[in-house]
């Protein structure tokens, strides 16, 4: 059964997709009553039969007094690519942060069935969470090649490493061009494929992205993707995407939560949801 969102949902105002949600009572400062969840077919708040990779469960983030996510629950199944949608503000790029403990959390993120929550980042990586931030987080005065092996650090299998080395070169081979390059001086989009490919080098089971399109050429965005989709086909890495190009990740995704200030507001299948036009008025600004 689908339900569409009802009328207090309504779209935002042309020009304002981005704007904070209003809460109940006129409230923008943070939600005055929880938001109601809205799910589409196969919108459960899981995966379905699917086997679960990650489950979060009651999870709130804060920056110090400030509180970001409220009591969030979500599931990704192992092999399959999820997205989290969401205007400016909603605690997208928080979500990938809590899991990788990098701000205060409490909650529970189980990962293969393991506890993330109270343990160290490094603790998380070394599980196979592999995270490319918001920023793509390049050591710039390194170059190409040393921030791929740093990216494998973990590692002990040298040989192994050097052919993922020379995977990352045959996926992106701007990046075996520009290996001695210092990584500083390379175009946005080379600076992109550097951080996901250095991600890759962990060989992890799974990927976070944050906001992998941000300032990059069509062209170059369309190519990322693609061999993103590629990764996930022929290597089964698990992703989990934020992008605040809806139509772009949804093309991508097999499910989507849609944040409002910290909290689901609305899943369901990726398909589902892109194909939906009262939910993609009402949620998506477009």
């Amino acid at each position: 059964m689908r339900l569409a969102p009802p009328e207090a949902a309504a779209p935002l105002p042309k020009g304002h997709e981005s704007g904070p949600f209003v809460a109940p009572g006129g409230n923008t400062s943070g939600p005055a009553e929880p938001v109601p969840r809205r799910l589409l077919d196969g919108g459960v708040g899981a995966v379905g039969v699917a086997t679960k990779l990650l489950q979060v469960s009651q999870l709130c983030a804060s920056y110090g007094a400030t509180k970001v996510l409220y009591d969030l629950d979500f599931s990704l199944a192992a092999g399959h690519i999820t997205a989290i949608l969401g205007a400016n503000g909603a605690g997208k790029t928080t979500t990938l942060r809590a899991i990788c403990q990098t701000v205060r959390t409490s909650g529970s993120v189980l990962f293969e069935g393991k506890q993330l929550v109270g343990q160290s980042t490094e603790s998380v990586v070394r599980l196979g969470v592999a995270h490319v931030p918001d920023g793509r987080g390049t050591f710039t005065a390194l170059s190409t090649e040393e921030n791929l092996r740093l990216g494998g650090y973990t590692r002990r299998n040298r040989s192994e490493l050097a052919l993922d080395l020379e995977k990352a070169f045959t996926r992106f081979p701007i990046l075996k061009q520009r290996r001695h390059q210092q990584a500083g001086t390379l175009s946005g989009g080379e600076q992109q494929m550097l951080a996901i490919s250095r991600a890759l080098m962990l060989r992890p089971k799974l990927l976070l992205l944050d906001e992998p399109s941000f300032g990059l050429a069509p062209l170059i965005v369309a190519e990322i993707f693609r061999i993103m989709r590629t990764i996930n086909q022929e290597d089964g890495v698990s992703m989990l995407l934020v992008e605040q190009n809806a139509s772009l990740a949804l093309d991508l995704a097999d499910h989507a939560y849609l944040l409002e200030t910290g909290r689901v507001a609305l899943s369901g299948p990726a398909e589902q949801i892109k194909n939906d036009e009262s939910v993609r008025r009402a949620y998506l600004g477009y």
